[in-house]
Protein backbone atom coordinates (compact mmCIF):
# COMPACT_ATOMS: atom_id res chain seq x y z
CA UNK A 1 0.00 0.00 0.00
CA UNK A 2 1.19 3.47 -0.94
CA UNK A 3 1.09 6.72 -0.08
CA UNK A 4 0.45 10.52 -1.81
CA UNK A 5 2.73 13.41 -0.84
CA UNK A 6 0.95 16.35 -1.34
CA UNK A 7 2.75 19.69 -0.70
CA UNK A 8 0.43 22.06 1.62
CA UNK A 9 1.84 25.70 1.43
CA UNK A 10 0.83 28.24 4.46
CA UNK A 11 0.33 31.47 3.30
CA UNK A 12 -0.06 35.24 3.91
CA UNK A 13 -2.41 35.53 1.14
CA UNK A 14 -3.75 32.06 -0.43
CA UNK A 15 -5.56 33.44 -3.09
CA UNK A 16 -2.85 35.68 -4.73
CA UNK A 17 -0.51 32.79 -4.41
CA UNK A 18 -2.75 30.61 -6.23
CA UNK A 19 -3.30 33.04 -8.58
CA UNK A 20 0.19 33.56 -9.27
CA UNK A 21 0.96 30.10 -9.87
CA UNK A 22 -1.85 29.64 -12.03
CA UNK A 23 -0.61 32.11 -14.15
CA UNK A 24 3.30 31.00 -13.81
CA UNK A 25 3.01 27.17 -14.37
CA UNK A 26 -0.71 27.22 -15.64
CA UNK A 27 -3.34 25.34 -13.74
CA UNK A 28 -7.03 25.75 -12.38
CA UNK A 29 -8.36 25.92 -8.44
CA UNK A 30 -10.64 23.30 -7.77
CA UNK A 31 -11.87 24.16 -4.44
CA UNK A 32 -12.04 26.39 -1.92
CA UNK A 33 -13.59 26.50 2.09
CA UNK A 34 -13.11 29.68 3.94
CA UNK A 35 -12.69 29.58 7.39
CA UNK A 36 -16.00 31.00 8.18
CA UNK A 37 -17.62 28.07 6.32
CA UNK A 38 -16.84 26.23 9.86
CA UNK A 39 -18.07 27.01 13.20
CA UNK A 40 -16.17 28.25 15.55
CA UNK A 41 -14.17 30.46 13.28
CA UNK A 42 -12.42 33.69 14.54
CA UNK A 43 -13.87 36.79 12.50
CA UNK A 44 -10.96 38.60 11.31
CA UNK A 45 -10.44 34.77 9.63
CA UNK A 46 -13.60 34.80 8.19
CA UNK A 47 -13.12 35.31 4.35
CA UNK A 48 -9.82 33.77 4.57
CA UNK A 49 -8.87 30.52 2.73
CA UNK A 50 -8.68 26.72 5.40
CA UNK A 51 -8.45 24.60 2.45
CA UNK A 52 -7.43 25.13 -1.43
CA UNK A 53 -7.00 22.70 -3.62
CA UNK A 54 -4.81 24.07 -7.04
CA UNK A 55 -3.65 21.70 -9.84
CA UNK A 56 -0.41 23.59 -11.76
CA UNK A 57 2.33 22.07 -14.37
CA UNK A 58 -0.76 19.41 -15.67
CA UNK A 59 -1.78 17.08 -12.98
CA UNK A 60 0.62 17.90 -9.92
CA UNK A 61 -1.43 19.17 -6.85
CA UNK A 62 -0.57 21.86 -4.30
CA UNK A 63 -2.47 22.32 -1.36
CA UNK A 64 -2.77 26.09 0.41
CA UNK A 65 -4.22 27.54 3.34
CA UNK A 66 -3.91 31.34 4.70
CA UNK A 67 -2.20 31.49 8.12
CA UNK A 68 -2.91 32.93 11.80
CA UNK A 69 0.81 34.08 11.79
CA UNK A 70 3.39 35.59 9.37
CA UNK A 71 4.86 32.63 7.24
CA UNK A 72 8.52 33.18 6.78
CA UNK A 73 10.27 31.96 3.60
CA UNK A 74 12.23 28.47 4.36
CA UNK A 75 14.90 26.58 2.76
CA UNK A 76 14.69 23.60 4.73
CA UNK A 77 11.66 22.70 2.24
CA UNK A 78 12.26 22.93 -1.79
CA UNK A 79 10.02 22.05 -4.61
CA UNK A 80 10.85 20.15 -7.57
CA UNK A 81 9.81 20.46 -11.07
CA UNK A 82 10.89 18.74 -13.45
CA UNK A 83 9.87 18.89 -17.25
CA UNK A 84 10.33 16.77 -20.62
CA UNK A 85 11.76 20.05 -22.60
CA UNK A 86 13.81 22.64 -22.27
CA UNK A 87 11.64 25.33 -23.35
CA UNK A 88 8.64 24.25 -20.64
CA UNK A 89 11.47 24.46 -17.89
CA UNK A 90 12.43 27.75 -18.99
CA UNK A 91 9.28 29.66 -18.81
CA UNK A 92 8.50 28.02 -15.59
CA UNK A 93 12.12 28.96 -14.34
CA UNK A 94 11.48 33.39 -15.83
CA UNK A 95 7.43 32.92 -14.68
CA UNK A 96 7.98 31.69 -10.96
CA UNK A 97 10.98 34.15 -10.98
CA UNK A 98 8.71 37.24 -11.63
CA UNK A 99 9.15 38.92 -8.16
CA UNK A 100 11.27 36.58 -6.26
CA UNK A 101 15.10 35.76 -6.59
CA UNK A 102 16.74 34.00 -9.42
CA UNK A 103 19.36 31.67 -6.85
CA UNK A 104 20.65 29.70 -9.48
CA UNK A 105 20.75 30.26 -13.18
CA UNK A 106 18.66 28.17 -15.44
CA UNK A 107 21.82 26.19 -17.12
CA UNK A 108 22.99 22.68 -18.73
CA UNK A 109 24.57 20.89 -15.67
CA UNK A 110 27.30 18.64 -15.13
CA UNK A 111 25.19 15.53 -15.32
CA UNK A 112 23.26 16.43 -18.43
CA UNK A 113 19.97 18.26 -17.45
CA UNK A 114 19.05 21.69 -17.13
CA UNK A 115 18.56 22.95 -13.64
CA UNK A 116 17.98 26.37 -12.21
CA UNK A 117 17.00 27.79 -8.70
CA UNK A 118 14.41 30.37 -7.79
CA UNK A 119 12.28 31.65 -4.63
CA UNK A 120 9.23 32.97 -6.02
CA UNK A 121 7.68 36.33 -4.35
CA UNK A 122 6.16 34.27 -1.66
CA UNK A 123 9.52 32.77 -0.55
CA UNK A 124 8.82 29.37 -1.73
CA UNK A 125 12.24 27.80 -3.20
CA UNK A 126 11.60 25.99 -6.52
CA UNK A 127 14.22 24.01 -8.10
CA UNK A 128 13.10 23.52 -11.93
CA UNK A 129 15.20 20.74 -13.83
CA UNK A 130 14.65 18.60 -17.19
CA UNK A 131 14.25 15.25 -17.00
Amino acid sequence: MGAQLTPYLMSENARAQAEFYKQALGGEIGSVLTFGETPGAPEAMKDKVMHMVLTVAGTNTLFLSDSFEPVPGSRSLNLSLSYGSEAEARTAYANLGEGGEFKHPFDRQPWGAYYGEVVDQFGVTWMIVTQ
